[in-house]
């Protein structure tokens, strides 16, 4: 079973050109899986029935995962079935009986506009560095978040960006989203002003420091910058800038979508901007465009 894992994820890698963040979260599931069976005494998959994945489903509920997590976990199961019928490595699919649960749609946080002036312009008051190095790496993360806010990429988007994917004569960012799915985003002018500061002031300085290549934001030791660096700055900056709501940066992409739609934005234009597959994940945010229309009603109208 280990070996048809193994095979399935090399043909997610190569054939279906997947993330390596959905390659390992399927390696996750798919290893789980395979315990559970190996603790039934499965060696191969024609020997899985169906009342065996609805016991395994049964502990990952016993467990307490969420919701979602059960749902992913199916999912990665059926494409893993799929494959093992397709490659003929076995003649049934326990899965096809198998429902997947219909998830109810969160509606993301957000940031009102007036919250995001509050972080990006919070490093205007900021007392003078002591020292050179911080002044590069506040320019660095207040360039960051311009970003962030400016094109709505994910952060998995932003830490992989080449300087030449910026162009700044066009306004336009080269982005490679989900898939290595390439797309372009228009960028505005306050971005690219503190891009070419950063370029200008800082990332020479800190490209010196180690390997980063053409990669556009450097960490201290010249290295391409993490997940988890880029959330810590977001968490900073906002506690800084006294926002008490949740913020991570996702939480930037989801405001840069909200607002556009604030401001009239077609719903299509924004599906592309994002890199959304299906319009459906982006019309999400048109339910926070009317809860908006509502807070705005219900704040000005006097019988609101």
């Amino acid at each position: 079973m280990k070996q048809y894992s193994g095979d399935y994820l090399h043909f997610l890698a190569l054939e279906k050109n997947a993330s390596r963040n959905t390659i390992a979260s399927y390696r996750l599931d798919i290893d789980r899986y395979i315990r559970f069976l190996e603790g039934h005494g499965i060696t191969h998959p024609d020997r899985i029935s169906e009342g065996l994945v609805t016991g395994f489903l049964s502990t990952l509920r016993a467990a307490h995962l969420s919701p979602r997590s059960v749902t992913r976990c199916i999912s990665s199961l059926n494409g893993f079935h799929k494959f093992l019928l397709g490659e003929g490595i076995t003649i049934k699919n326990p899965m096809e009986g198998i429902d997947v649960p219909k998830l109810q749609r969160t509606l993301p946080d957000v940031l009102s506009q007036a919250e995001v002036e509050l972080i990006l312009n919070h490093f205007d008051k900021e007392p003078a560095p002591a020292s050179d190095r911080t002044r590069r790496l506040i320019i660095r993360d207040r360039t960051i978040l311009e970003v962030l806010y400016a094109t709505g990429m994910r952060v998995s988007e932003l830490i992989i960006l080449k300087q030449h994917d910026v162009m700044e004569t066009q306004g336009i960012v080269r982005v490679f989203g989900k898939g290595s799915k390439e797309r372009l985003v228009p960028i505005g002018k306050s971005a690219l002003r503190w891009i070419d500061r950063y370029k200008k002031e800082c990332r020479a300085f800190l490209a010196a420091r180690g390997a980063g290549q053409d990669t556009l934001f450097l960490n201290a030791r010249g290295k391409a910058m993490t997940r988890m660096a880029i959330w810590k700055i977001v968490q900073a900056y906002t506690r800084k800038a006294g926002i008490a709501k949740e913020v991570h940066p996702h939480t930037f992409r989801h405001s840069f979508a909200t607002h556009l739609l604030e401001g009239g934005a077609d719903l299509r234009a924004v599906q592309e901007m994002l890199g959304h597959s299906d319009i459906s994940t982006t019309q999400i945010y048109t339910h926070i465009d009317r809860e908006y229309l509502k807070e705005v009603h219900r704040t000005c109208h006097p019988r609101g």
